[in-house]
């Protein structure tokens, strides 16, 4: 056994721990809480896979699951940026990649690579596996904000037009399930939930 390879595997284990301390805007569908990214992680896992009938092209779950798990890992040193957030969203970019620098460089360098690798074709946004990706994270606080009354929309004054223009490539990774949403988000319009404009 190489001990040193399963020392690095075991920090790596531990310093993902940490990104159950980033809470994210939303709260969860009971509206008590705000979730965090780990809890926002798992429940794309299990969107993904259960999901994987509606996605707009063939994809593999081999590769989707493990990158919606570590596609926020960086936010333990980068932060979360709020969806809307357009100040945050100027040093997003520089932020998570000096995250990713470090965060990946614990674990053995072949899978420090891989897991880097995945992270990075999640941001490009161009394979069918990241725009099935991007769409469950784009789709999972949508639900979750549904779930919840709207909470979060209405403390954050949400636009429908920011909702939207948020969501322009969501249908790329499903026609269906975007569709679905945007019945969710009229629904909210209609509640007073999102401001309509």
């Amino acid at each position: 056994m190489d001990m040193e390879r399963l020392k690095q595997q075991m920090e790596f284990i531990v310093e993902a721990d940490k990104v159950k301390n980033i809470f994210r805007q939303n709260y969860l569908a009971d509206g008590e809480r705000r979730e965090n990214d780990a809890e926002h992680s798992w429940h794309m896992a299990l969107m993904a896979v259960l999901l994987k009938e509606y996605a707009a092209e063939e994809i593999d779950l081999a590769r989707v699951l493990p990158m919606v798990l570590v596609h926020d890992l960086v936010e333990i040193d980068a932060g979360d940026t709020y969806a809307y957030d357009e100040a945050g969203a100027l040093t997003k970019a520089e932020r998570e990649t000096r995250a990713a620098d470090r965060i990946f460089a614990i674990l053995p360098e072949n899978q420090g690579k891989w897991l880097r690798g995945l992270w990075e074709e999640f941001e490009a946004y161009e394979t069918a596996d990241a725009k099935y990706a991007h769409m469950l994270d784009n789709c999972q606080p949508l639900l979750l904000n549904h779930a919840s009354g709207g909470k979060s929309w209405m403390e954050h004054q949400v636009k429908k037009s920011q909702i939207y223009k948020r969501n322009q490539h969501t249908g790329e990774g499903s026609g269906e399930i975007w569709a679905y949403m945007q019945t969710l988000v009229e629904e909210n319009i209609r509640l007073g939930h999102v401001i309509d404009e």
